[in-house]
């Protein structure tokens, strides 16, 4: 079978990978752990920039900027080594992930905040009660600087494009962040 090749244009980029059959790729919070450590050092090693991340039960997403070396090499050892360290702490064997990981190119500001408010909301709409940044596994908390990240975060990035002074960003921010961002519901306009 062949696949239709990945777009790997520079720039921004939403990832997302699901666990085998919807099974769970994160049992605990150490496994949470070392797959944001890896994604530290793929991150690093590929030129990637985290916009935002959300860790759910059986699937992950990424907003990432991407240059010239692509995705589909950092996609591939982060996977697999993630693949190996779950199965290994956890004493499976086979397949962690179902199919490849899915990736949509943003081409623009308002697809990209969009995005990173879809990615840090996907734990309200899986249903969790509380605060956006109560959820630990998100970017979010992070972003509006109540955390800290567990990978280097593009938070001031992001924040720049709501308003140049960081309170007023941030303030920004989070009232878009409170809007699911369904159709009908204000989205974002640039400042």
């Amino acid at each position: 079978m062949t696949y239709k090749l990945r777009d790997e244009r520079p720039g921004f980029h939403h990832v997302v990978t699901r666990g085998n059959n919807k099974q769970r790729i994160f049992l605990n919070d150490a496994d949470r752990r070392a797959f944001m450590q890896l994604l530290a050092l793929v991150a690093n090693r590929h030129g990637w920039t985290i916009y935002a991340y959300c860790l759910m039960r059986n699937h992950y997403h990424l907003v990432l900027r991407i240059d010239e070396r692509g995705l589909s090499g950092g996609m591939c050892e982060l996977n697999t080594a993630y693949a190996v360290a779950f199965n290994t702490a956890h004493g499976r064997i086979n397949h962690l992930f179902g199919k490849r990981y899915w990736n949509e190119y943003l081409a623009d500001d308002r697809r990209l905040l969009n995005t990173v408010r879809y990615v840090v909301r996907n734990p309200k709409r899986a249903g969790r009660k509380g605060a956006l940044e109560s959820y630990a596994w998100s970017s979010y908390a992070a972003t509006i600087g109540v955390a800290l990240s567990f990978a280097q975060l593009a938070t001031g990035e992001v924040l720049e494009l709501f308003h140049h002074l960081p309170d007023r960003a941030i303030g920004r921010f989070v009232d878009f962040c409170s809007e699911d961002g369904r159709p009908g519901r204000v989205r974002w306009q640039p400042p």
